[in-house]
């Protein structure tokens, strides 16, 4: 004969426990003010079924370049370091973020309301990601990411150049000015 259980009562959410959901929502509003600041155009996927969360526009760089960007957060200190996974479970297993999933993570260190930005092939080897901010120790793997914002925004293919003529000869003539010569502030 097979014993009968009771169904367990549901517990009512512990109050002294984060909501990990709510946290990473937070992170991604936080996310969204950061990037708008930043002007880029952002877009959010429909449903939750991307592995991605955000894609940037860089729109106003000369060259348009889309990014698909994964929001992280990390709220607590394990072992002196705030920590986090660049994984995403699939049925019962997790599986490492690689370039065919995401551009970037973009990692939140929520006390401090610190970022990092990492591009995922820093993370596809190694996707156990530990953040020491409150370290000063700059040769952490992952503090050359911290408010990287800039590798959102790629270099232009062909920077500006500018030419400077200056000539110390008694005889040149004086008040003449090529056409591409720049007068500095003296």
């Amino acid at each position: 004969m097979r014993k009968r259980t009771r169904p367990q009562p549901s517990r009512p959410d512990n109050p002294n426990r984060p909501n990990t959901k709510r946290t990473g929502e937070r992170s991604e509003a936080a996310f969204l003010y950061q990037a708008s600041q930043r002007r880029f155009a952002i877009s959010k996927p429909w449903g939750d079924s991307e592995r991605y969360d955000f894609i940037l526009d860089n729109r106003p760089q000369p060259r348009v370049k889309l990014f698909r960007v994964q929001i992280k957060c990390t709220d607590c200190l394990r072992a002196d370091a705030y920590e986090t996974r660049a994984s995403y479970t699939v049925g019962k297993r997790r599986a490492v973020y690689t370039k065919r999933d995401i551009d970037f993570i973009a990692a939140h260190v929520v006390p401090l309301d610190i970022w990092y930005i990492i591009p995922v092939e820093v993370c596809t080897p190694q996707p156990m990601l530990r953040f020491y901010p409150h370290r000063k120790a700059k040769k952490m793997r992952l503090e050359k990411y911290r408010e990287a914002w800039h590798l959102l925004d790629p270099p232009l293919p062909n920077p500006p150049t500018i030419t400077i003529h200056a000539c110390i000869d008694e005889n040149y003539p004086e008040g003449y000015v090529p056409d591409e010569e720049i007068d500095l502030p003296s």
